[in-house]
């Protein structure tokens, strides 16, 4: 009896189009995310922390709030002039190749076929390929532009975007560490309190960012004890310096 012969699946282009793998196109958002609540949770809670140290809730309150604040700006403020430039370098990047083309086309024909090169593809082989970028001027300098310099076109409102993410998320991570301040008059206990809430978010906080963009559980937990271990060391060098000029003969 013979076995059966093997069956080859074949996919149509409808089920293709269904089995397109999807990606998140919100890296951009994730990382500003992380960068500013990241800052915003360890900077204020290190200054309250330290401040804390003097023994004044309206001290530690009105020092948080004036850090809180400048920092979210000067957050914002810098995630974007980098979005800006990025613009700006992308622009002139690709009017320099586009003036390249237009004045070079052979060199800048044979750069195709050393990109080709690079990923093992003969010049036989990518032949086609390159005689079909080069008849479309627009798709030839946006291959350059993907694929030589590693460049991608930056979203027109990302500055934005960028801007607001970042400082919205520093603002966010550095108020939670100073909610006890607000509701205690003891700034020993408020203190202690503001450790706890630190130390819950730091965890999670931490375990969460690895994981979405790692994806395991080892990483997650590596996340969350890297995230643990520079919150307690920027909290007790703070703490320690203030703490230490309070109590020193300095008039």
């Amino acid at each position: 009896m013979s076995s059966p012969e093997p069956t080859i699946e074949t996919i149509s282009p409808q089920d293709a189009h269904t089995a397109t793998e999807s990606h998140s196109d919100h890296g951009d958002i994730i990382r500003d995310i992380i960068i500013g609540f990241a800052d915003g949770l360890t900077v204020p809670f290190a200054l309250t922390a330290g401040l804390s140290s003097l023994g004044s809730s309206k001290l530690v309150i009105v020092g948080g709030l004036a850090e809180l604040f400048s920092g979210s700006i000067s957050m914002g403020l810098g995630a974007y002039l980098a979005a800006v430039t990025d613009r700006e370098h992308y622009k002139n990047e690709i009017a320099r190749e586009r003036r390249e083309v237009a004045e070079k086309p052979g060199a800048e024909k044979e750069e195709i076929f050393d990109i080709f090169a690079e990923y093992g593809i003969t010049r036989d082989a990518s032949q086609g390929v390159v005689d079909c970028l080069i008849a479309n001027e627009d798709n030839w300098i946006r291959f350059m532009m993907a694929f030589e310099l590693k460049l991608e076109e930056p979203n027109v409102s990302r500055a934005w975007i960028s801007a607001a993410t970042m400082g919205l998320s520093y603002f966010i991570g550095g108020l939670l560490p100073m909610i006890p301040y607000f509701a205690m008059t003891n700034v020993t206990h408020a203190l202690f309190v503001s450790i706890g809430i630190t130390f819950v978010i730091l965890i999670a906080f931490g375990f969460i960012k690895n994981y979405i963009m790692i994806k395991t559980t080892r990483s997650g937990l590596w996340g969350a004890l890297q995230t643990l271990i520079v919150g307690t060391l920027a909290a007790g060098t703070s703490y320690g310096i203030v703490y230490g000029i309070d109590h020193s003969n300095i008039s």
